[in-house]
C-alpha cells in the first residue's frame, strides 16, 4: 500500500460520482445467493465493476460484480452486488477497495452479509447470525504495507468492531418480525477449499461459532475508515455435531440462501427504516 492506492481511491470514487448523482450514508455488500436482493427494491442506477477505474472483477459465479444504487425508503443505499475474496487471488488490498471507495462516496454505515457453515449446534442451516466478534485466520492483513494516514490509523484497536447500536437496532426488528436473534463469532479463513473435521474442531475450540472466507478484511478496512458495522450471516450447512452427512456444495449453499433470504430482507427493511 502506498501513496498512489489512495489516489486510485480518489479516481475510482470520482468516477462513480459522475455517473451516480447520490449521497449514500448506507452501504450493504450483498455475499453469496444474496444478490437478487437488489431486484426488490428501485434502482436508480448500476455501474459494473469491470468499468470502475481500479476495481478488479469478481470471478465468482454467484456473484455479479455491480454497485447499485437504490431508493430504500427514501433513503439512498448502495448495495455491492458480489464481493472480492482473497481465494480468487487477489490482494487483501484489492478485495477491501470498494470499502475504501464506499468511504469516499459518504457511507458512514456498512451493511455485511455471507454465507457461513457453523461449528456451533444451536445454529442450523438457514439460521440467520449477527456477528458479534470475528477471528482472523486469514494469511495477510489488508492495512499491511507502507502506512498511509489519509487512509486511518495504523494501529486500529480492534476491541469494538461490531456496532452495538446496531446490533440492538437488528434485535428489536427480529423481535417485531417474531424472528430469533442469533450472535455469535465469525472465523475467517482463506479458502476455497472448505474445512476438514478436525478443522473444524479446532475453530469450535477456539470460540467461534460459524466459519466463513470472506467478510474480515472487509470489515478490518471498514473500521479502520471509523464506520459502524453491522454483518449478518446465513448459516448454509449444519453442525459436524448434528450428525449432518450431506456433502456441502455452492449449489446446496446457494439454495439455502435463496431460501433464507426473505427473511435477512425482512429484517433489513425494518432497519434502514430504523437508521
Amino acid at each position: 500500500m502506498n501513496t498512489s492506492y489512495f489516489d486510485e481511491i480518489i479516481e475510482s470514487a470520482e468516477f462513480i460520482k459522475e455517473r451516480a448523482n447520490f449521497n449514500p450514508e448506507i452501504a450493504i455488500i450483498l455475499g453469496t445467493g444474496l444478490g437478487n436482493m437488489a431486484q426488490k427494491l428501485e434502482i436508480r442506477k448500476e455501474i459494473s465493476f469491470k468499468v470502475i477505474p481500479h476495481f478488479v472483477p469478481t470471478t465468482v459465479e454467484s456473484h455479479s460484480g455491480k454497485i447499485i444504487f437504490v431508493n430504500w425508503h427514501g433513503k439512498e443505499v448502495v448495495l455491492l452486488s458480489g464481493r472480492l475474496h482473497y481465494y480468487e487471488g487477489y490482494s487483501p488490498q484489492q478485495i477491501t477497495f470498494p470499502v475504501r471507495v464506499l468511504k469516499e462516496l459518504g457511507v458512514k454505515k456498512l451493511l455485511l452479509t455471507n454465507a457461513s457453515g457453523t461449528v456451533n449446534p444451536k445454529y442450523k442451516s438457514g439460521d440467520i447470525v449477527f456477528i458479534n466478534d470475528h477471528i482472523n485466520f486469514h494469511p495477510e492483513n489488508p492495512l499491511r504495507g507502507l502506512y498511509d494516514p489519509r487512509l486511518g490509523d495504523r494501529f486500529p484497536d480492534m476491541s469494538d468492531v461490531y456496532s452495538k447500536e446496531l446490533l440492538q437496532m437488528a434485535n428489536q426488528c427480529c423481535t417485531n418480525l417474531y424472528l430469533n436473534f442469533n450472535t455469535g463469532v465469525y472465523f475467517g479463513l482463506q479458502g476455497p477449499s472448505l474445512e476438514t473435521p478436525a478443522e473444524y474442531r479446532m475453530i469450535s475450540l477456539l470460540g467461534a461459532d460459524i466459519v466463513g472466507m470472506s467478510t474480515v478484511p472487509e470489515v478490518i478496512v471498514a473500521h479502520n475508515c471509523n464506520m459502524q458495522i453491522l454483518a449478518a450471516s446465513i448459516v448454509s450447512n449444519s453442525s459436524p455435531e448434528t450428525g449432518q452427512q450431506e456433502k456441502t456444495t455452492i449449489q446446496s449453499v446457494i439454495q439455502v440462501i435463496e431460501n433464507s433470504s426473505q427473511k435477512l430482507f425482512q429484517i433489513f427493511d425494518l432497519l434502514i427504516q430504523k437508521i
